[in-house]
């Protein structure tokens, strides 16, 4: 048997930090048992679904490295449903139902009151066909629920262990709503049902629609028993309350644009809630190696965007030249070298960093208005016009001492300010050679 998984995104907005994880979670167990990872778009809501939407998820996916094999639109599939939804109506799985939004509501709160849970009664069922077509010259239109059998329903979650639902726990869930939109239960089990998938693996939110669906895959065919279900914790923010608006919604765009590196993500997302320490991979096959549904905790992970920054700084500080000079091409940071990218990538935090950095070397920095100008000037006279080397920094400065009688931080400081513009950042015995004598004589000479 093939084991395969699918990752089914909705176009009605950008991939954000939960549909991440979800996707990476699906890619690395395909990729673990050389299996098969299935892109399917659930766009059926038509008028939310939008084609940039779609565009940017696809464009998304191919950045992170998470490539699929096989991919469709449920919008492309609205036959099937129509023939699964007449099939299951002829078996008597499927029964319309005419009470009103308001009216539903109404017997919720009534059953809340009473201490019950919010489960459908079933009223539908008692309707007469006279008592049907009343309702419809009403206006009304059916929406259609899905007959739930009064019997156990339980499975052994990859993650969570034993799962069970009782008789009676659970409400008949619509499938079909009055104006005709089928809703994300019945076309996702159809999908599942026609491309042979194998492992279901999502959030823990969706426990009690697996439930549900154990059922609706024996009503259309599929033994439940060949599927494996695995429901992971749902990310919470680092105080562990739920994630805030703000960083649940973060889209891989806006990450994208902050600077963070696509390995970051998935080093980050493939550890975050299990056993295993989080560090950064410089390559998804060595996730791969390391991926383990086993090593996932019923606790809830806490996301930390601190965490994942710190992250992308030691992401930084290992990646090779090679593979980063085409991202600072695309940067617009043209004139970097080698030399210059080893020495300053421990030193890489955020966008803004690549700027600096990029000024220090090729552009024109500004220095502290307050800098000690006469003291700069006697620098600039003691500067050695020997090509610059590493012993260069020691032996300048060690003039400069016995010249002025300063020392520590009143000693260096005021030139790496004046060289680079910063008051951090690597050793100047490594920056001053790349400098180099003309642009270091350049920088002393105007102030």
């Amino acid at each position: 048997m093939t084991i395969k998984v699918r990752f089914a995104p909705s176009p009605t907005g950008y991939l954000h930090i939960g549909n991440i994880r979800a996707a990476l979670i699906n890619w690395l167990f395909a990729k673990k048992h050389q299996g098969h990872f299935l892109l399917r778009m659930d766009d059926t809501d038509l008028e939310r679904s939008k084609p940039e939407y779609e565009l940017a998820i696809l464009e998304d996916l191919e950045w992170l490295g998470l490539t699929h094999q096989s991919f469709f639109k449920q919008s492309e599939r609205f036959d099937r449903y129509k023939e699964m939804m007449q099939m299951l109506i002829e078996k008597g799985r499927l029964y319309p139902c005419y009470e009103t939004p308001e009216e539903l509501e109404f017997k919720r709160k009534r059953q809340l009151g009473r201490g019950e849970p919010p489960r459908y009664d079933r009223a539908a069922l008692a309707l007469t066909d006279d008592e049907k077509k009343a309702f419809e010259k009403e206006g009304r239109r059916p929406h259609y629920r899905f007959l739930l059998e009064d019997k156990d329903v339980s499975w052994n979650d990859l993650i969570r262990g034993p799962v069970h639902f009782g008789p009676g726990t659970l409400s008949d869930p619509v499938l079909v709503r009055a104006d005709g939109a089928y809703l994300y239960t019945l076309t996702s089990v159809v999908d599942d049902v026609d491309t042979d998938i194998t492992h279901i693996l999502r959030g823990e939110d969706h426990v009690t629609n697996t439930a549900v669906q154990v059922q609706l895959f024996e009503a259309l065919g599929r033994d439940p028993k060949t599927l494996s279900f695995g429901h992971t914790t749902l990310l919470v923010d680092k105080d562990g309350s739920g994630l805030s608006k703000r960083l649940g919604s973060l889209s891989v765009g806006e990450l994208r644009t902050q600077g963070f590196e696509p390995m970051t993500l998935c080093s980050f997302l493939a550890r975050l809630g299990t056993s295993l320490p989080i560090q950064p991979f410089l390559c998804l096959e060595d996730l791969i190696e390391s991926f383990d549904l086993e090593t996932f905790s019923r606790n809830q992970p806490r996301f930390d965007l601190e965490e994942l920054k710190e992250l992308n700084h030691k992401m930084m500080a290992m990646m090779p030249f090679d593979a980063m000079h085409p991202k600072l091409l695309a940067r617009g940071f043209s004139k970097f070298s080698e030399p210059e990218w080893d020495l300053f990538k421990g030193n890489i935090e955020s966008e803004e960093d690549f700027k600096s950095w990029y000024t220090i070397f090729h552009g024109d920095i500004s220095v502290p208005k307050d800098l000690d100008r006469e003291y700069i000037h006697t620098a600039l006279e003691l500067l050695s016009k020997a090509p610059i080397t590493q012993e260069t920094w020691a032996q300048w400065t060690g003039v400069l001492k016995e010249r002025t009688g300063r020392k520590g931080k009143m000693l260096f400081m005021p030139l790496r300010q004046a060289l680079t513009g910063q008051d951090h950042g690597p050793e100047m015995k490594d920056l001053l050679p790349l400098l180099g004598y003309e642009k270091v004589k350049r920088r002393l000479s105007l102030l």
